[in-house]
């Protein structure tokens, strides 16, 4: 599925979700074989192309590959280009550090905002060090905070990592370690219509309790679908979009760039 439908009804609002861009400092920086930022340069082309007025952007982690300042300024500007509010929450691959520094003077790491009738929560699940995800106490308790003040808003509820198993054995191992915690705080509340993840390099779409579940394609290398290790596909870069209804209904799809050619660096192992 392409682009969202061309005619915004009054009642609704649009987002789009960038994923796991793997950005590094230096100029032409490969990851996996691709260039991470010529990559993102033509997503972002893709978005311009397809997406006349966007409502919010949403950046859900692994923005950057070597957490350097330079490469979230690096994302900054390349999707700057299109002009909405954007918010980021961080991946496992992020510094915390220099990703704050890059979003200084500005709410692009605020975690909490309000766009049409919906309410959208970012939840930072980066364990430094570590490929896999956890809630920390003070994030669980954000989330059971801003539901409660908010409870007659539809919820769209973001984070990095998987929270639901994906059929695949390599990466089910590093999802959301505490999924458990994340679902005794979301199952009290009908208010969260959907659950928004990146991290697993592939679109997942999918139900839990009448909440949608959705994962987005990176906006750079790919990794395929139900593979027992860790397998790189060859499918093309892409970006997912949310139209969210007043009242509380969504539609959503996920768009890929076409004529984008790399030949994977298969001596790298893992990512």
């Amino acid at each position: 599925m392409a682009a969202a439908p061309p005619t915004a009804e009054k009642d609704s609002v649009l987002l789009v979700q960038l994923t796991d861009s793997h950005l590094f400092a230096e100029t032409g920086g490969k990851l996996l074989g691709m260039d991470t930022a010529e990559s993102l340069q033509r997503v972002v082309d893709l978005i311009l192309d397809e997406q006349p007025c966007v409502d919010l952007m949403l950046a859900t982690g692994d923005l950057s590959q070597d957490g350097s300042i330079a490469s979230y300024e690096r994302f900054r500007k390349l999707s700057e280009r299109i002009e909405a509010p954007m918010r980021w929450c961080p991946g496992n691959h992020d510094e915390l550090d220099a990703m704050r520094q890059a979003a200084r003077e500005s709410q692009l790491m605020a975690p909490v905002l309000e766009v049409g009738a919906w309410r959208v929560v970012l939840l930072d699940t980066l364990v430094p060090g570590s490929v896999f995800g956890m809630l920390r106490d003070d994030q669980l308790e954000l989330l059971e905070r801003t539901l409660l003040q908010a409870p007659e808003r539809p919820h769209l509820v973001c984070l990095h990592h998987h929270p639901v198993m994906i059929g695949s054995r390599w990466m089910d191992s590093i999802g959301l370690h505490n999924r458990e915690a994340l679902f005794e705080v979301l199952d009290r509340f009908s208010c969260v219509k959907a659950l928004l993840w990146g991290h697993i390099h592939q679109e997942f779409d999918g139900w839990r309790s009448g909440v949608r579940l959705l994962a987005t394609p990176s906006t750079g290398v790919q990794f395929t679908p139900g593979s027992e290790d860790f397998q790189v596909d060859t499918r093309a870069p892409g970006y997912r979009w949310l139209r969210l209804y007043a009242d509380g209904a969504l539609e959503t799809g996920v768009s890929r760039v076409v004529g984008i050619d790399f030949e994977i660096d298969y001596s790298v192992k893992g990512y």
